[in-house]
């Protein structure tokens, strides 16, 4: 199996904005596979690897789903989704994100209980 790289962060980015409606259409706009990730609205990226770093979607008016695939953005140190709409609950997959030093989630609509991870 290939080790992850800017692609896996690329696809499970997309799968997140396959869930999600974006009623101000900036993800719809930006997130296009004919730009670099590392230049999407909301995403940067470690200037070493060249993987993702740091996903802040607070107060963009997104409603859906969290998928599992963001699991798979093994990079990531700072996830801030807060001031959205997301509902459901937390996928497990988030537990592999271990570089992980800021998450917020507050102002959303999930269920279910706070994983312990």
């Amino acid at each position: 199996m290939e080790s992850p790289n800017i692609t896996t962060d690329q696809l499970a980015l997309l799968a997140f904005k396959a869930n999600v409606h974006d009623s101000q259409n900036l993800l719809t706009a930006n997130w296009s596979s004919t730009t670099s990730v590392c230049n999407w609205i909301g995403v940067s990226c470690g200037s070493k690897h060249q993987r993702v770093t740091y996903l802040n979607l607070s107060s963009m008016n997104l409603t859906g789903t969290l998928p599992p695939d963001l699991g798979n953005l093994s990079f990531l140190s700072w996830l801030d989704i807060k001031n959205n709409s997301f509902l459901g609950s937390l996928p497990v997959e988030l537990s592999n994100l271990r570089r992980l030093t800021y998450i917020s989630f507050a102002m959303n609509n999930f269920t279910g209980e706070i994983p312990t991870w």
